[in-house]
């Protein structure tokens, strides 16, 4: 996968620096993905000398782009969560607040063993706010809408001491729930079941508000939904969110800082001075020598923090064990279909389980979603973009028995891969797309994108912040530890760098 050249520019100059290896520096942040290069952008702003280096061939994490069929397009993260505000914070200050877009509002679709239906207008994570609403009805069958309608006069304790998101909703409004609207949507957005997931770690505040309106979970989604920003609940950035990832390096850049891509972090010790040792691996080609460098700050914003970690300062973390997530490839189609001009599957395509006609798990109607690519791609021509992989069994305790086994690796390569993406589009959208509308096409693989925050994962990213904590001059963030999306990492990258400045065990220049 490519980046533009903007950040590709910007980071191999800076990679050059004759003094990238000195001791000179306050403070270094181990991985250049948002989390990163947002707390780098915390601490050059605070006048440190920082460096950012990253083992991948660019910056930006899962938030890159990409060139398909001559559209510039995102390669990852397409949209971000409104919730809290601080991603749209973080966008005007970089200057892209006039560049902020809302989806188009069309609706998605679930496609299910009981045939396709919209998912709620108004819910979260599939859970609805009005159980009783026509998309609702259409979609579960009115007995089951019935049922998931009791959720609004249950007891409070109906489902009090369920621990997972899967638990909470079938006890609160049924199983149909769980399996038709809740389980597309988390297998969407996390790439696992609902019955993984810790409720307010997939649905931050929900145990909150759901006790604020007496246990109805009804209620508290449509809670939620008022307090948030007005508008959609997503948004994106005109041109791609991986503008996002070019503005930060800018910035950083801009304040004097470097950002090193292709150099991998093996080892972090401490010096005789109490200073930080980082060993680093050389990835570039032809390679320069590997570098110790010394700070007396450091920002871990890498799944890899535990194995860093473990041993400093008396750190023990040999045992801890985060989860990996699951793969995640994603095809993306450029078809000149002027069928789909109707948008017939809204903004796209969430998969239920049990379903054995599709490999997809979701599938991004990007022309119907986004003005801006349609405006892009031009008339009759679409962009689609389907996603593959779910996690291997369960996490923290799920049922192996209501889990996806179809990983990544069992997918094709290649043009044979392009093919089943054509197939499971023309299922989904329901209309016919073979190779002769194929305008192009392009594969990207993701790993560690997309950690389940089960109750495991969430246990063993305590252990970790808590040895961090008890690490003078380190700090961890990144979604890993925040959970996964902007609206988690970026408010948890600068509450990190902001701690990192004011820990009083680490001397200011």
């Amino acid at each position: 996968m490519s980046q533009d050249a903007v950040s590709q520019d910007a980071v191999s100059q800076d990679a050059t620096a004759p003094d990238a290896g000195s001791s000179g520096w306050e403070a270094v942040v181990v991985g250049a993905g948002v989390a990163g290069l947002v707390a780098a952008r915390e601490l050059v702003r605070a006048g440190l000398r920082t460096l950012v280096v990253d083992e991948r061939d660019a910056p930006g994490g899962a938030v890159r782009g990409h060139d398909v069929a001559g559209l510039r397009l995102d390669a990852g993260a397409e949209s971000y969560a409104t919730r809290n505000g601080s991603v749209a914070a973080l966008l005007a200050g970089l200057g892209l607040a006039d560049d902020v877009v809302a989806p188009e509002p069309r609706g998605a679709w679930a496609h299910l063993t009981s045939g396709d239906g919209p998912l709620p207008r108004t819910g979260l994570l599939g859970v609805p706010a009005y159980p009783l609403a026509p998309d609702v009805r259409r979609t579960l069958g009115t007995p089951a809408a019935l049922r998931a309608a009791l959720d609004l006069v249950l007891p409070a304790r109906v489902g009090a001491r369920a621990t997972t998101l899967g638990g909470l909703v079938r006890a609160r409004m049924g199983d149909a729930v769980v399996a038709r609207l809740v389980h597309p949507v988390v297998g969407g957005v996390h790439a696992a079941d609902p019955d993984d997931l810790a409720v307010d770690a997939a649905a931050p505040g929900l145990g909150e508000s759901r006790a604020a309106t007496r246990g109805s979970l009804a209620r508290a989604v449509r809670r939620m939904r008022a307090s948030a920003p007005a508008g959609s609940a997503v948004e994106g950035v005109a041109g791609g969110v991986h503008r996002l990832v070019d503005a930060l390096v800018a910035d950083v850049t801009a304040h004097g800082g470097v950002v090193l891509t292709r150099t991998r972090v093996g080892s972090v010790t401490r010096a005789v001075d109490g200073s930080f040792v980082v060993g680093t691996q050389d990835r570039h080609r032809p390679p320069r020598p590997s570098r110790d460098l010394r700070t007396t700050r450091l920002v871990l914003a890498t799944p890899g923090a535990a194995e860093l970690l473990d041993g400093l300062d008396g750190a023990g973390l040999r045992d801890v064990r985060l989860d990996d997530g699951a793969p995640v490839t994603l095809v993306t189609l450029v078809l000149d279909a002027a069928a789909l001009d109707a948008a017939p599957r809204g903004t796209g395509v969430l998969v239920g389980p049990g379903v054995t006609d599709v490999r997809a798990k979701a599938l991004t109607h990007a022309t119907a979603k986004w003005a801006w690519v349609a405006d892009a791609a031009g008339a009759g021509r679409h962009v689609v973009r389907l996603s593959y992989g779910r996690a291997h069994g369960p996490a923290g305790g799920g049922d192996p028995a209501t889990s996806d086994p179809r990983g990544t690796d069992a997918l094709p390569a290649g043009d044979a891969l392009v093919d089943v993406a054509l197939r499971d589009a023309s299922t989904l959208l329901g209309v016919p797309l073979g190779r002769d509308v194929l305008r192009g096409s392009a594969v990207v693989r993701w790993t560690q994108s997309l950690p389940r925050p089960s109750a495991a994962h969430r246990a063993a990213v305590a252990a970790v912040r808590a040895a961090a904590d008890a690490t003078p001059g380190a700090v961890v963030c990144g979604a890993w530890a925040a959970g996964n999306g902007l609206a988690s990492v970026v408010p948890d990258a600068r509450a990190a760098a902001a701690a990192l400045l004011a820990d009083a065990h680490v001397a200011r220049p």
